[in-house]
């Protein structure tokens, strides 16, 4: 399956006009996937925090979508009527659930408020859909590292035990659960039961891309330290991930939106990942940004940091399989399609441009 490409069942008609609740809106895959649901003439009601500008610009603000929304709601997931009224007014016919606490990092710091966040917060969006009296499709974002990693060699299959050694981890994967609970009790055809909802878990990490300037990420930490001609600080330069391209996992969400719309018995997870080879060493990763802008790092590994998986790998056959998906950009592409919109945002060009540009070279592959 290395090289081969294929086709999704993407059809830009069935967005047109199609009503999207979306989570998470003003967050880095939040703003991307925002835009391509605008760009193919979608409705979208954004419902998230303001954006976190702790690391850079916000590529929400960059991409100046707000006024496009059919509303941008800024509001807590904590916040459970809440939830339950802008559902009900909005009336989705596809929910994508985004919002999260997305860092390793801070989860060490912050615990409780990433369990609030990635736990409670998605089992209130879960109340507040069981609510709905019409179909509504429902795509729940969650994540690679929900597995009880055990630094194999092979990739992560769905049916893979959960776990999670850090609280960003473990909180993710306890959102599996929850999401899996609700889907078994809820979305059948008993009495107690909601037959219109479709719902459905989707599992990717190591996502880069233009417009990520989160703290702690090694991508955004590189092109900070560039931007100032500084060494990148690479803290774990051995730990291997499966880095992909942002539009590759979102690529995959409305693929799997469209097909469970009319099938439901995809209602289950689904791993989101790149192709095998890209599968790198940070290192590698740094080495390749540096191909295409030039300067240096620095080995800063700290014996006594946070613990980190070392090894990270995701087995994609179900949605290759069932839905006929499959990365499309090499690991190089992806390095390169990134390095290139950081610099030339840097260079004073439009971030909305330079992301619609991006989304429209990968749709045409």
């Amino acid at each position: 399956m290395e090289n081969m490409v294929m086709a999704e069942s993407w059809n830009p008609d069935f967005w047109c006009g199609r009503r999207v609740w979306l989570s998470g809106h003003t967050g880095f895959k939040g703003s991307w996937l925002a835009l391509w649901l605008l760009h193919w003439g979608a409705v979208v009601e954004g419902y998230a925090l303001d954006p976190d500008q702790a690391g850079g610009p916000s590529l929400f603000d960059s991409l100046e979508i707000a006024a496009d929304l059919s509303r941008d709601e800024r509001a807590d997931l904590a916040q459970a009527d809440h939830l339950v009224t802008r559902l009900r007014a909005f009336q989705p016919e596809v929910v994508f659930h985004l919002a999260a606490q997305p860092l390793v990092t801070r989860s060490y710091r912050e615990p409780l408020q990433t369990w609030n966040t990635n736990v409670i917060g998605t089992c209130h969006v879960l109340e507040a859909l069981r609510q709905l009296d019409h179909p509504c499709v429902s795509v729940m974002i969650t994540t690679d590292k929900v597995y009880d990693n055990q630094e194999w060699e092979y990739g992560y299959r769905e049916n893979d035990p959960l776990g999670g050694h850090d609280p960003y981890s473990s909180s993710k994967a306890a959102a599996e659960l929850a999401i899996a609970s609700w889907r078994a009790s809820f979305c059948g055809l008993l009495p107690h039961q909601v037959p219109n909802l479709k719902l459905v878990s989707a599992r990717a990490g190591n996502v880069i891309g233009g417009g990520d300037w989160a703290e702690n990420r090694i991508v955004p930490d590189a092109i900070r330290a560039l931007i100032k001609a500084e060494p990148i600080v690479v803290r774990a330069p051995e730990s291997t991930r499966p880095w992909q391209h942002v539009l590759e996992p979102l690529g995959g969400y409305l693929a799997l939106a469209e097909q469970l719309h009319e099938n439901p018995n995809l209602a289950t997870a689904f791993n989101f990942g790149p192709q095998r080879s890209a599968n790198r060493p940070v290192a590698a990763l740094v080495e390749e940004i540096l191909s295409h802008w030039p300067g240096s790092w620095l080995d800063q590994s700290d014996p006594k940091a946070k613990h980190e998986a070392g090894r990270l790998d995701l087995t994609t056959d179900r949605a290759f399989h069932q839905l006929g998906w499959s990365p499309r950009w090499s690991f190089e592409v992806t390095i390169a399609e990134t390095v290139n919109w950081y610099r030339r945002f840097h260079a004073g060009e439009d971030a909305r441009q330079l992301c619609l540009e991006q989304i429209d070279r990968y749709v045409k592959g």
